[in-house]
């Protein structure tokens, strides 16, 4: 039985008001001028079924960057194209207990990044992203991911401005630090292509078909499930995992994607964050309707 598929709108619509009441412990980030402007009240939601089903809430019709949620799908893309002998010689697949742009954890591990859902892995795979340029690298993932998912992700340009216009120290230091220890071969290529990768933009539908990729029963699809599961809310993984069961993955623009093994794929928009850096809403929903499904 697929229970996703049965929850009904007013269940969801009562979750939603709930949401927006946590969301406000939340903070938006500090470090893009952008996000600091979006109204801290939106929220989408999007629940889609294997059997395309679809259960939606909110501002369903807004555009958001996908930050980090792009991470798993550059793994996946990776894995696809190039395979695993040649993506893990780039970036391990074990969990970090530090934030996800630490450079401490990359000291540690003498500049080999410890997983591909935080910072040091994403920028590493994005420095192997076939193309010649930044450009063509972000857009062959785009066009890949609009092709398998009948999405319309986009480019926001506006955002990789609001991105670019404030020096990252923190993920410049991660990329020299990597470069000095052979992980790397051109940081200011692989920190161009990673920043434009985290600006494709969709709505939340677009997101949760995303989601339905990583449904599928390859090799690819079931390492990366793994990797989003013991890795993609950084140091709240773990106890998330182990309360709810989904793979998950978060992002700095309130973008929160959650799979339902067998079943299909939650996405939600949110943009007020916990400490960890996770949209205080987006997590609680996943929560809600895992309890509304497994018990």
């Amino acid at each position: 039985m697929n229970r996703l598929a049965a929850i009904k709108q007013e269940q969801l619509n009562f979750w939603t008001i709930q949401a927006k009441q946590k969301a406000k412990i939340g903070q938006l980030p500090n470090y893009i001028s952008l996000l600091q402007q979006v109204d801290p009240d939106e929220l989408a939601v999007g629940i889609i079924s294997w059997k395309d089903q679809i259960l939606l809430a909110g501002k369903t019709e807004r555009t958001f960057p996908l930050m980090s949620v792009i991470k798993p799908f550059l793994l996946l893309y990776l894995l696809d194209r190039l395979g695993t002998q040649t993506v893990f010689q780039r970036v391990g697949k074990e969990p970090s207990q530090y934030p996800f742009n630490s450079l401490i954890q990359l000291l540690s591990d003498r500049g080999f990044p410890r997983n591909p859902m935080i910072n040091s892995g994403a920028i590493a795979l994005a420095s192997i992203l076939p193309g010649k340029d930044a450009y063509s690298r972000c857009e062959n993932l785009r066009l890949w991911l609009n092709k398998c998912a009948y999405s319309q992700l986009f480019l926001s340009r506006p955002m990789l401005d609001s991105v670019c216009s404030l020096p990252n120290f923190q993920n410049q230091a991660l990329a020299e630090e990597m470069a000095a220890n052979g992980y790397l071969e051109n940081a200011t290529l692989a920190l161009d292509t990673y920043n434009r990768i985290c600006c494709l933009s969709g709505t939340i539908i677009e997101l949760a078909r995303l989601g339905l990729l990583l449904l599928d029963s390859s090799f690819s699809c079931q390492i990366t499930r793994k990797i989003m599961a013991t890795c993609g809310l950084y140091e709240a993984s773990e106890q998330f995992f182990k309360r709810v069961g989904f793979p998950t993955k978060s992002g700095v623009s309130g973008a929160v994607l959650s799979i339902v093994p067998s079943q299909g794929a939650i996405a939600i928009y949110s943009p007020p964050l916990n400490e960890q850096g996770n949209s205080v809403a987006g997590l609680f929903l996943v929560e809600k309707i895992a309890r509304s499904i497994q018990f």
